[in-house]
């Protein structure tokens, strides 16, 4: 794979992907947004990937917002197709992949950044790092989940506060309120994304999927107790049920295929 905004290559079954356009903040232009869509595409068909680590170029941003120039002469009807695109190939598409996604957030997550590293199913973030949604200041809102994922996250008020503020908070803010679920020293930052992911490589990759989906129903409008019963009943077709039940039984660890 090659791209010209993006540094990918799967490792060890992982799939890293880094935002490179380190001088401008790893803001996300249309281009990047384009080849982030492809990504993501493959790492939902590829067997291979069994989780995807997610990160910006350089120490100073994981994406420091969208690229402000390329939508400033917008109007209403081109800014809702913004976002409604952008939501559809990336953010829901990460949300949605059968593949756990880990944003390892090595600097500023403002704006764009924030709700791409919310849309992974985890965060880790550098004890540099630092959060917020700034859009108001432009006279916009967040437009890419970042009102609905972030009250999922912290709650109604703290989303509020943080949406109509504008205001930034340190990472370690951002672990209490539950906006990120580690917060580590720079240099710590991928490694302990690989032990999460090492650890679930280790589990059986259909289950996964299932489980990440029926999390994710619980939270956009649909019966997430049925798509659970529904996700629970298909696991028990597969071969790896049938080796985790044996493994269990002959106590000795489980060789989980995907099938």
């Amino acid at each position: 794979m090659t791209y010209q905004n993006l540094i990918t290559e799967v490792k060890e079954n992982i799939l890293y992907i880094t935002i490179n356009r380190e001088k401008a903040l790893n803001a996300l232009n249309k281009e990047t947004l384009k080849e982030l869509a492809h990504v993501i595409q493959f790492a939902g068909d590829t067997a291979e990937v069994r989780g995807v680590i997610l990160t910006g170029s350089g120490e100073k941003a994981f994406v420091a917002g969208a690229d402000i120039k390329e939508f400033s002469d917008y109007d209403a009807s081109q800014g809702e197709q913004l976002a409604r695109d952008g939501q559809a190939t990336v953010f829901n598409a990460i949300e949605n992949s059968p593949k756990p996604f880990i944003a390892a957030i090595n600097g500023f997550a403002l704006g764009g950044g924030l709700e791409l590293a919310m849309a992974c199913h985890i965060r880790i973030a550098s004890d540099q790092a630092k959060l917020g949604l700034p859009e108001v200041t432009l006279g916009l809102i967040p437009g890419y989940g970042g009102t609905q994922r972030l009250t999922q996250l912290v709650g109604k008020g703290k989303a509020i506060e943080m949406i109509i503020t504008a205001g930034m908070i340190p990472a370690t803010d951002a672990e209490k309120i539950g906006l990120v679920n580690y917060v580590v020293p720079q240099a710590d930052l991928i490694s302990k994304a690989e032990e999460i992911l090492n650890l679930v490589k280790l589990r059986a990759p259909l289950a996964v999927a299932g489980a990440i989906r029926a999390v994710v129903a619980s939270l956009d409008g649909q019966n997430g107790y049925n798509v659970e019963i529904e996700s629970f009943g298909k696991c028990f077709d597969t071969a790896d049920f049938k080796e985790g039940t044996s493994a269990f039984v002959e106590k000795r660890k489980p060789v989980f295929s995907g099938k």
